[in-house]
This record gives C-alpha cells, sequence and structure tokens, in this order.
C-alpha cells in the first residue's frame, strides 16, 4: 500500500482513529492538530506501525499557514487522500442558555471554512494530476438540525452541500470526494454532551474503520448508522410545527469545552 494523506484533527478522537487505522508500510501521514502534544503521541503510535509521519500545529482556521504547509507537502509527496475532519461543538450550555454569537461563528469557521482551507490549496494539483480523493466529516445533524445545537448544525448542514458540489464539478477529471455522516461516536468532544439519546452509537475506532471502508470503495456519501440519518431526513420533511416538536424529544446540555 502507498498512499499520502493529510488528516485535520489528528490529535484526537475520529482524526487519530482514523491515521492509525490508515497507518501502514508505504503510507505517509501528513497530521494537523492545535495540540502539539498530543499530535506527536498520534505520530509516535502510527510510525510504530510503519508509517511515515509529519506534523504541523495549525489552526485549520489560519488560511494562509495552512495553504503554505499543504502546498509543500503536496509539492514534495503528492496527497493522494485529504481528510477534513477537524471539528469543534457549542450548544445550549449547562444552565440552559443558548449558544452564543462567537460560539456559532466558531463552528462555522472551524468545521466548514477549516475543510475549505485544506481542500481548496490542494485542489488544483489534484484536478492537474487527474487524480485525489477527499473525506468530508460532516454529522447526521446536517440533515436536520436540532434546538441545541443550531451552530453545529449549520456548519455541518453547509460542509454537505461543499462536498456534493465538489463531488458533482470535479468527479469527471478525476477527484473522488466522499462526504460522512457520522452519528453518535466515543470522542473528548461526544463526552461534554449530557442527556439526550445516543441510538446507534460506537467507539471512535469502529466509526473510522467504516468510513474508510466507503472511501477506499470511492463511494460519493457514508452515513453511520443509515437508519438514524434516514430518519433526521425525515423528520426534515415534516410539517415544521410537528418537526419541531419532534425534534425537542432530543434535548441536551452540552458542558463547556472545544
Amino acid at each position: 500500500m502507498s498512499a499520502s494523506v493529510v488528516i485535520t484533527g489528528a490529535s484526537r478522537g475520529l482524526g487519530a482513529a482514523m491515521a492509525l487505522a490508515l497507518a501502514a508500510p508505504g503510507v505517509t501521514l501528513h497530521l494537523l492538530a492545535r495540540d502539539a502534544a498530543a499530535l506527536a503521541a498520534v505520530a509516535a503510535a502510527c510510525r510504530a506501525r510503519g508509517a511515515t509521519t509529519h506534523l504541523a500545529a495549525l489552526e485549520v482556521t489560519e488560511a494562509a499557514a495552512m495553504a503554505a504547509q499543504l502546498r509543500a507537502w503536496d509539492a514534495a509527496l503528492p496527497v493522494t487522500l485529504a481528510i477534513a475532519n477537524a471539528g469543534t461543538s457549542a450548544g445550549t450550555g449547562p444552565d440552559g442558555q443558548p449558544e452564543g454569537h462567537a460560539q456559532a461563528l466558531r463552528q462555522v469557521r472551524v468545521n466548514l471554512e477549516g475543510a475549505m482551507n485544506l481542500v481548496e490549496p490542494l485542489l488544483p494539483a489534484m484536478l492537474a494530476r487527474g487524480a485525489g480523493q477527499v473525506l468530508l466529516v460532516s454529522s447526521v445533524m446536517a440533515f436536520r438540525g436540532l434546538p441545541d445545537a443550531p451552530g453545529y448544525a449549520a456548519s455541518k448542514a453547509g460542509l454537505w452541500a461543499y462536498g456534493e458540489a465538489l463531488r458533482a464539478a470535479h468527479a469527471p477529471a478525476g477527484l473522488r470526494v466522499t462526504v460522512a455522516a457520522p452519528g453518535f461516536f466515543t470522542s473528548a468532544m461526544s463526552a461534554r454532551v449530557q442527556g439526550g439519546a445516543r441510538p446507534g452509537g460506537r467507539s471512535a475506532e469502529a466509526m473510522a474503520r467504516r468510513i474508510l471502508r466507503a472511501v477506499a470503495r470511492g463511494r460519493g456519501r457514508v452515513v453511520v448508522p443509515w437508519w438514524l440519518g434516514l430518519a433526521l431526513r425525515g423528520l426534515a420533511l415534516l410539517p415544521p410545527a410537528l418537526g419541531d416538536r419532534l425534534a425537542r424529544l432530543s434535548r441536551y446540555r452540552v458542558q463547556p469545552g472545544d
């Protein structure tokens, strides 16, 4: 196996799980995250599995720094797969206070703009080569916003639409785009959520394996679990008053964090 992969948000959670799942001899992993120490620990575990690693402690919202690093990596070894995984969440606080304006904007900047800051610098070279893959990690919440996470839902809905548009535009030129909508899985982010049902929940490792199988098969979309995505899509098709009433059955609170 020979591959050159970039993963954002690679220091923990789903990003770390995907890095470890991909790590093997012949694989070069370019890992990006804010936490340099945690990133180094993931890289060491990946090297123990035979992978070559390159690290960058960057915020995905730093567009110029991201572009410079990504172009340098691609010039040294063409990127075959770019995984936009970095994300943040907020929501209704433990005291019932809705998320603030700054929190909502932060989620859009990290979850949506951060993904674009990964893809756009690499896109021209991938199209020129007539090859390359992109994986965008959205969420089942892209299909129906829930009342306790409007900013998160907006960011993930935008990411889903961005990926669908990329695939439609560039598939004829050889670019393969997979948009993933995971449901509930274990992570530091999900541990901050208090209350609410978590149907179909699984480990980050199991979620990573399921999504990466879809990428390997060249699938344009992957929803895990599929029935949860279908349920939320169905909820969005109901008359607004009824859909909103049902959405309010799944109320939860979010501890502060990132």
